[in-house]
């Protein structure tokens, strides 16, 4: 079944009336979790079975990086700062590669294990400290090194049978500005990111499953923000880079977003740019706007989005009894702490 081309989000722990007829919309394509509709396992369980009542193929999806960046929390395994891991496999630790697999393979196993589909993970961002928005969230600064660390963590999620998607193309290491906040504009030229962020998309473009641009502006290279650009998207993504995965839009809501327009011009310029599915979070009016605008446009639904649904898993109790849960739960604690 074809799945709309829009990924939002929910007000709180259960569907409210309104979100229940929402979600049949079929522009609706998917819904993304945050902490707000998180208390515990056993309550996102319920949540996403609810959902799965009104529409199974939905794509269900949260921010589950790792560090501070993940949304469920008690109950779930505590998942270090991917610079950890990538440090670890850096300074030649025995057992580094192995617990990067396991990490991956663990995170996606207990989000399989609670009905949701995907994390948007990893960040592929070539950084340490330079953006404060990435810093810790990134492998590494070394673009060789982000990119082996990476490609050995998405091993792991791909054995659980979780897709991978790789953010924030081409890399927003570069620059100071969040674009949660502001539209970044990044000075440098093509082949200056060449040599360093474009690396780990380059060489694992034919790993991922998919790829989420970011909102910044590289005015040496082409106007337009990246996630609204077709000479990124397609010229780059597409062409040069041989990637036939999907392309999410990063959400439209952030500020960095802002250059295109109103609602109805991100989503419109974001998918002609050559988006799959575009993201309407922590705005509900945004949202409605795009529906709308959905309304008024025949857009062909994308035959890739499909690819993104979960491909296997263990149940809870099976998982959080197996060895390999059991032994890669003792190391990150173990790494955690230290």
């Amino acid at each position: 079944m074809t799945l709309g081309p829009l990924m939002l989000d929910l007000d709180g722990l259960t569907l409210s009336k309104a979100e229940d007829e929402l979600l049949k919309n079929p522009h609706v394509g998917g819904v993304i979790f945050f902490a707000r509709n998180f208390e515990s396992r056993e309550q996102i369980t319920a949540l996403v079975l609810e959902i799965r009542a009104i529409r199974p193929e939905l794509l269900l999806c949260v921010d589950q990086e790792g560090g501070r960046v993940q949304r469920f929390r008690d109950g779930f395994t505590r998942i270090p700062p991917m610079q950890l891991l990538g440090d670890q496999l850096g300074l030649g630790i025995d057992g580094s590669g192995e617990l990067l697999r396991n990490s991956g393979w663990l995170l996606a196993s207990e989000l399989l294990a609670c009905g949701v589909d995907f994390s948007f993970a990893p960040v592929l961002d070539v950084d340490d400290s330079q953006c404060e928005v990435i810093a810790d969230r990134s492998f590494s600064d070394d673009p060789e090194l982000a990119a082996r660390a990476a490609e050995i963590f998405i091993g792991g999620m791909h054995e659980a049978g979780m897709s991978a998607t790789g953010k924030h193309f081409p890399g927003h290491g570069g620059v100071l500005a969040d674009s949660h906040l502001e539209t970044p504009f990044d000075d440098r030229a093509m082949d200056e990111l060449r040599c360093r962020d474009l690396v780990p998309f380059v060489s694992l473009s034919k790993v991922l499953d998919a790829v989420m641009p970011a909102h910044i502006v590289f005015p040496e290279i082409d106007e337009h923000a990246v996630g609204f650009s077709s000479f990124w998207l397609q010229q780059v993504l597409r062409t040069e880079l041989e990637f036939d995965g999907v392309i999410f839009s990063d959400d439209l809501s952030m500020k960095g977003a802002d250059v295109a327009g109103s609602y109805s011009d991100k989503a419109q310029c974001a998918l002609q740019a050559g988006c799959d599915m575009v993201l309407v979070c922590n705005n509900r009016e945004g949202a409605l706007e795009v529906l709308n605008y959905l309304d008024s446009v025949k857009v062909k639904p994308s035959l890739r989005l499909s690819r993104m649904k979960g491909k296997s898993q263990l149940d809870w109790k099976t998982l959080v009894n197996s060895e390999r849960w059991i032994s890669t739960r003792i190391a990150l604690d173990a790494l955690v702490g230290s």
